[in-house]
C-alpha cells in the first residue's frame, strides 16, 4: 500500500516581501515570524520529496527564506544600546571638558584678582612705612633741636651761675653729694637707697622744706626758672612741668646729683650727660 502523497504548496517568489499596506513590525516580531515560516517550508519540502520518491512523480523545488534568529535581533539591539551609551559618554565628556574650561577661566580670574589685591596691599604698606619713617625723622629732628637748645642753655648757665652755695642751698648740696654711690630703689626715701624724687624730697627736708613725694608734683613746687639762669640748689626736671618723669638737684659748676636708675644708683653727672627740660627754685 502506498503512503499518501503530501501536497506541496508552491511559494510565490514575492512571498517573503511584506505588503506596503501592512503596518510595520518590530525586528523581534519579524524574526519570530520568519523563523516559523522557514520551519513550515522546510517541513513541507521534506514531505514533498518523500512522496515523490514513492510515486516517481516530479518534485517541485521550494525557495527557503533566510531565518532571522532571536540571537541576531538581540545583537542588533545590543549594538544600538552600545551606540546610545557611547553617545551619552561623549556628551558627558563634553560637559566635563566645558566645566573644566570654565573652572580654569575662573581660577585665572581669581589669580589675577589676588595679584591685584596683593599689589594694592604692598603699595599701602610701603606708603605707611614711608610715613612712619618721615614721622620718626621728624621726631628725631625735634629731639636733636631740643637737646641742642638745652645744651646751649646749660652752657650759658654754667658761665653765669655761681658755683658757691650758701645757707640752705649749701646744706642741700652737701646732703645729696653725700648720697652718691647709694642704690636706686623705686619708692625709697633713704637712708640706704632712694628713687629720684625720694632723694630730692629727703634733701630739702634737711632744711625744713616739705616737697611733694613724686616728680610730677615736684616739677611745679617752686618758681620756674630758665636753664640759662640756674643756681645751686635748684630742682631740675625732665619732661613737661606737671608731668615730669625724673628730677635731680643742680649742685653748680654744670653738675647735678640724682638717683638715676637701678643700674647706676645715685650719681653726680654733668648737665650735658642728660640735658634737663626745665627747673624750679624753692630756696
Amino acid at each position: 500500500m502506498k503512503e499518501p502523497l503530501v501536497p506541496v504548496i508552491p511559494m510565490s517568489h514575492t512571498a517573503h516581501i511584506r505588503s506596503h499596506r501592512k503596518p510595520r513590525r518590530s525586528a523581534s516580531s519579524l524574526a519570530m515570524r520568519a523563523g516559523v515560516a522557514g520551519g513550515v517550508l522546510s517541513t513541507l519540502a521534506v514531505a514533498g520529496a518523500s512522496g515523490s520518491a514513492n510515486a516517481a512523480e516530479p518534485v517541485t523545488q521550494t525557495l527557503e527564506l533566510p531565518t532571522l534568529t532571536a540571537d541576531l535581533a538581540a545583537q542588533v539591539a545590543q549594538s544600538a544600546d552600545a551606540t546610545q551609551q557611547a553617545a551619552a559618554n561623549y556628551e558627558l565628556q563634553a560637559e566635563r571638558d566645558a566645566a573644566a574650561a570654565n573652572a580654569a577661566k575662573q581660577a585665572k580670574a581669581d589669580l589675577a584678582d589676588a595679584k591685584h589685591k596683593a599689589a594694592e596691599a604692598k603699595k599701602k604698606a610701603e606708603e605707611a612705612a614711608r610715613k612712619a619713617a618721615a614721622a620718626r625723622a621728624s621726631r628725631s629732628a625735634a629731639r636733636t633741636t631740643l637737646s641742642t637748645t638745652a645744651s646751649a642753655s646749660v652752657s650759658t648757665s654754667t658761665s653765669t651761675s655761681t658755683s658757691t652755695a650758701t645757707g640752705s642751698a649749701a646744706a642741700v648740696i652737701s646732703f645729696v653729694k653725700a648720697q652718691v654711690g647709694k642704690a636706686y630703689v623705686s619708692g625709697a626715701t633713704g637712708p640706704s637707697a632712694y628713687d629720684c624724687s625720694g632723694l630730692v624730697q629727703t634733701a630739702f627736708k634737711q632744711v625744713g622744706i616739705s616737697l611733694p613725694r613724686v616728680s610730677q608734683d615736684q616739677s611745679t613746687a617752686g618758681t620756674q626758672v630758665s636753664l640759662s639762669n640756674l643756681q645751686p640748689g635748684d630742682i631740675l626736671y625732665w619732661g613737661s612741668a606737671g608731668s615730669a618723669y625724673h628730677v635731680a638737684v643742680y649742685v653748680g659748676d654744670g653738675m647735678f646729683v640724682g638717683a638715676q636708675n637701678p643700674s647706676s644708683g645715685v650719681q653726680e653727672k654733668p648737665l650735658s650727660y642728660d640735658p634737663p627740660t626745665g627747673a624750679v627754685r624753692v630756696l
